[in-house]
């Protein structure tokens, strides 16, 4: 069983902590680990085979890092575009399918989102355990959630009889009911929520996908066919991709294989009663977080603990950066403090975030793109200060990493070491800058910074110039193909 862990999200819905570089499954949300990092590690035990992560061009090196950090492997099929999961399981179906051996027998795939919540680990090993072998002889299987209210926000499936199994047949995938409905779906006792969580073997996946949807099959088998492979990286050709049709694996084959006119029903269900949580809003996360007397929970979002006073105050979520926040007199609110934006709203109304950030993309501002931290595959910096002409950096770089070769049309770059010790190319020079030493970099002059250390280099660089955007970078040589 391989296992496939989509991370392709945008995570709008957790803004201002969650944005379009650094989204919510890269978060550290409930608990120690990230929530791709969670994803990975409730596999030991079940499946031995390092899975395939599916993800954007953007997050690439992220995938790999925190991969790496919690000591795994991953192959990582990068997607040019979001298409939705129809494609993105056909690149991991024919990516396994087209590795197989003769007399290989057909490889299952178990599908998982990267930023789900499942608080009993055993329960979800269990239900994948007694969907497998019916997988194994070609039906699809699914994981369809124990409801615990009359949820709107899910999709839900309708279950039919109980096999030997335990599994359930499925009879039918419906969309997000009204609340009578989901009402009348939670007292009728057969209806499961729809996790997005699902098993099938590789083969079968391409053959229902050719039979349903020919044009994503064959944009996906066009873009498979000219990929190539960079360290862990899968590259699929960009325009094939980008040609295909974006549909979900509910619409593109559950739906119409569930109610296909056949002798022996095609999927099947394993109910799964797990403490599942998407994780899909504020109140959805402050729901799984630990509580005081009071109903009111906290989260740190920065390198520091957080600072936070509650007074007078029940029912709320307050997730604090590096500074003190304080509420009072307020129930039912969610504070979302970073280091550059600040979320106030009702707990009731966290569903609606999404306008906020629309509104950031209409008046052409950042903040739901990037934090003031943004992170690169050589370390991270963060935009301390900026005014007109000038921008100040603290630039941190991992021992043994190395910025591009690069130069700038606009700007002149003053660097500070702080601690640790920089190996700096400016022009024809290399040399060494260490502790409280500085070097300048003037407009025009390709230079490339690394860190031959063996701690990390902490550094301030001073940007000044008439333009001082990132676009402003002719990269000549990366170790991380960006050039």
């Amino acid at each position: 069983m391989i296992p496939v862990i989509m991370a392709g999200g945008s995570g709008t819905r957790l803004w201002p902590l969650s944005r379009k570089a650094f989204p919510k499954q890269f978060l550290k949300l409930n608990g120690s680990l990230t929530m791709l990092q969670q994803t990975a590690a409730r596999l030991d035990g079940l499946s031995d085979i390092s899975p395939i992560v599916i993800c954007n061009e953007d997050h690439r090196f992220l995938v790999a890092e925190q991969m790496s950090d919690s000591d795994r492997s991953a192959s990582i099929i990068l997607e040019p575009a979001g298409r939705n999961t129809a494609p993105a399981i056909a690149l991991a179906a024919m990516k396994v399918v087209n590795q197989m051996a003769d007399g290989d027998a057909p490889p299952v795939l178990l599908i998982l989102a990267a930023d789900h919540v499942i608080s009993d680990v055993q329960a979800f090993q269990d239900a994948a355990a007694q969907l497998l072998p019916e997988v194994k002889s070609g039906k699809f299987g699914t994981l369809g959630i124990v409801p615990t209210e009359p949820a709107t926000g899910y999709g839900y499936i309708r279950a039919g009889r109980t096999e030997e199994s335990g599994n359930q047949v499925v009879e039918q995938f419906v969309e997000k009911p009204d609340l009578e409905t989901a009402e009348q779906y939670l007292s009728a006792g057969n209806f499961y929520w729809n996790s997005g969580m699902f098993m099938v073997r590789a083969d079968r996946y391409l053959e229902e996908l050719k039979k349903y949807r020919p044009d994503i099959f064959s944009a996906c088998e066009k873009a498979m066919a000219d990929a190539a492979e960079d360290l862990d990286f899968v590259r699929v050709n960009k325009e094939a991709f980008e040609a295909c049709a974006d549909e979900s694996i509910d619409y593109a084959i559950m739906e119409p294989l569930s109610t296909a006119d056949s002798a022996e029903p095609q999927v099947v269900v394993a109910p799964l009663d797990a403490g599942w949580n998407d994780v899909g809003s504020w109140s959805a996360l402050w729901e799984i977080a630990d509580k005081c007397e009071n109903g009111n929970a906290t989260l740190s979002a920065g390198q520091g603990c957080g600072d936070v006073i509650l007074d007078q105050t029940s029912n709320s979520f307050v997730v604090t950066n590096d500074r003190m926040v304080s509420v009072l007199g307020l129930d039912d609110v969610v504070v979302v403090d970073t280091a550059d934006a600040l979320l106030v709203a009702h707990k009731d109304r966290v569903q609606d975030v999404k306008s906020v950030v629309n509104q950031l993309k209409d008046s052409g501002r950042t903040e739901h793109i990037n934090h003031r931290e943004v992170y690169r595959p050589w370390g991270k910096y963060d935009s301390v200060d900026s005014g007109e002409r000038y921008q100040v950096k603290r630039i941190t770089v991992k021992p043994g990493a190395k910025l591009s070769v690069q130069m700038h049309h606009h700007r002149a770059e003053h660097w500070i070491v702080v601690s640790g010790t920089a190996k700096v190319t400016n022009g024809e020079e290399t040399y060494l800058v260490t502790e409280n030493e500085s070097t300048y970099i003037p407009i025009g002059q390709i230079h490339a910074l690394e860190n031959p250390g063996v701690i990390e280099l902490e550094m301030i660089e001073v940007q000044s110039g008439s333009y001082l955007g990132e676009d402003d970078i002719v990269r000549f040589k990366d170790l991380y193909g960006r050039a």
